[in-house]
């Protein structure tokens, strides 16, 4: 048994936390908004129990932080940055009563910190952020259940697990993992525990607000996240590209140590021949299977596998623990200074336009010069008498409307069912004219012309001209709906799914 001492939070853990979170938050308030945030910004001025895209937590969190910080970038990110210096300190209580030792549940916590995904993602604010908090709530509470006193912290897990699940729907996963531990930990007849029961109750509880709305809703989210199970085409060459990135994102240096430690977590652990990390591996391989058969027949998003990275950092700090070759040694002393020093270069990055040196392949200059965009919009609407402004994509619309540079209702004319009822583009007056705006490569008149009676071509807004991106955005006074556009929305514009097509063909789909 181990006493209360033994998991107390070192000084210098605890000082390194603090000092990185004070530091995200000021890149969070240096840097504006992504187009996921900006969308996601929507959904916290109308809180819901689910969205047409995720359940409703990151929109719970975004309004929480704005109520602290106001409607800013760091309001919009406050809480899961917060939120990832707690993670980083469950990482060494997990470590540690899953037996590493002070030192090696440190460096677990700090590896994590230094993975370039947790490190990038930390500033943003994704439902990632807490699916990954309450993922890893739950593997924390989950190992307290083989203590004394089981009962409180089998009711944690469910609230844990339920919470995970208003996440994001992947924490469905921790079910069968959770399954998983208990064959293992004791054998068939751990199913037949009434605590674990007693915990999946009050998850579905906890869970039940969103299946409630996506009943009323005519369960459009599950629709939407797991219509993406249904496999059309098999390519394994995206299982490769698959783990290869993953492999980066993790950061060069631990991918050696946690694939030292998966293999090493089979082996003869304890007297009875188990090994201590095996309850994490349990509850993390059913999501990890998932997104390998995943890959096999579609692309699985950089940020999907977020909540696992933490039981990898542990993975990665327990072999490092065994390291004895000075080519092991030189790569575990170097795995902090990079991952941390080229995250927050990044992150600097995306903080600093002066940084602008990269050319137009830059990805950070999708984040650039917007204030100035919505100015020369709003000055086109007022030239030519428009009473609302229109987009064909969530993102485009959702970036118009982040400043507030724009003195009119903003809606994108597609997928209305992607908006809470109380968001602004509701009011806009369609019979009067509208001026569309969106990239020019999703421009095309003929498509435009099948839902208004009238549209005329009025210009071309480059948002980034000195910067040698090719984001020019075509302008397009429209009028004479020919349908309930602000209800029903036109159909999606030929231009995007085309788009969606090429990127498909590139990518070998």
């Amino acid at each position: 048994m181990t006493t209360p001492s033994d998991h107390r939070i070192p000084i210098r853990l605890l000082a390194f936390v603090l000092a990185l979170t004070a530091l995200r938050l000021v890149l969070a308030a240096a840097i504006h908004p992504t187009e996921d945030e900006a969308y996601y910004r929507l959904w916290a001025a109308g809180l819901q129990a689910g969205y047409y895209d995720h359940p409703p937590m990151i929109a719970w969190w975004i309004r929480l932080g704005q109520i602290i910080a106001g409607d800013t970038p760091l309001g919009l990110r406050l809480i899961p940055v917060l939120a990832s210096a707690i993670v980083t300190l469950l990482v060494f209580d997990l470590a540690k009563r899953l037996g590493l030792s002070i030192q090696s549940a440190e460096r677990a916590s700090v590896w994590y910190s230094a993975t370039l995904l947790a490190g990038l993602g930390a500033n943003i604010a994704t439902p990632d952020s807490a699916a990954t908090l309450f993922w890893i709530c739950t593997a924390c509470c989950l190992i307290r259940t083989e203590d004394e006193g089981e009962e409180p912290w089998w009711i944690a897990v469910g609230v844990s697990a339920g919470l995970a699940c208003l996440s994001k729907y992947s924490a469905l996963f921790l079910a069968p993992g959770a399954v998983g531990w208990l064959l293992w930990r004791y054998g068939p007849k751990g199913l037949l525990r009434p605590w674990p029961w007693a915990a999946v109750l009050i998850a579905a509880a906890v869970f039940s607000p969103n299946i409630l709305w996506n009943a009323a809703n005519g369960w459009e989210a599950f629709s939407k996240q797991f219509g993406r199970v249904a496999a059309t085409h098999f390519r394994p060459s995206l299982l490769v590209e698959f783990l290869v990135s993953e492999a980066l994102l993790l950061n060069p240096l631990i991918t050696p140590f946690a694939v030292a430690g998966l293999i090493g977590a089979f082996r003869k652990g304890d007297g009875r021949g188990r090994n201590p990390l095996l309850p994490l591996i349990f509850l993390s391989v059913p999501f990890a299977v998932y997104l390998c058969l995943h890959s096999l027949h579609d692309r699985v998003q950089a940020h999907w596998p977020t909540p696992l990275f933490p039981g990898l950092a542990i993975c990665a700090a327990c072999a490092a623990e065994r390291a004895k070759k000075p080519l092991a040694l030189m790569a575990r002393a170097a795995v902090a200074p990079f991952g941390l020093g080229l995250t927050l270069l990044a992150l600097a990055h995306m903080a600093l336009p002066v940084t602008d040196h990269l050319g137009g392949k830059d990805p950070v200059l999708a984040l650039r010069n917007w204030p100035q965009f919505d100015a020369q919009v709003d000055a086109m609407r007022v030239a030519h008498g428009a009473a609302w402004v229109g987009g064909l994509s969530y993102g485009t619309t959702a970036q118009m409307q982040v400043d507030k540079g724009i003195n009119a209702p903003v809606l994108q004319v597609s997928e209305r069912h992607r908006y809470p009822a109380v968001d602004r583009s509701w009011s806009a007056d369609m019979t009067r004219p509208g001026l569309l705006i969106d990239l020019l490569r999703r421009m095309e008149p003929s498509d435009l012309k099948r839902c208004f009676a009238s549209v005329t071509f009025v210009g071309e807004i480059d948002r980034d001209p000195d910067l040698g991106s090719s984001d020019r955005y075509g302008a397009y006074l429209v009028s004479g709906p020919l349908m309930d556009v602000l209800h029903a929305g036109c159909w999606e514009s030929k231009s995007i799914v085309d788009d969606a097509l090429k990127f498909n063909a590139r990518a070998g789909n």
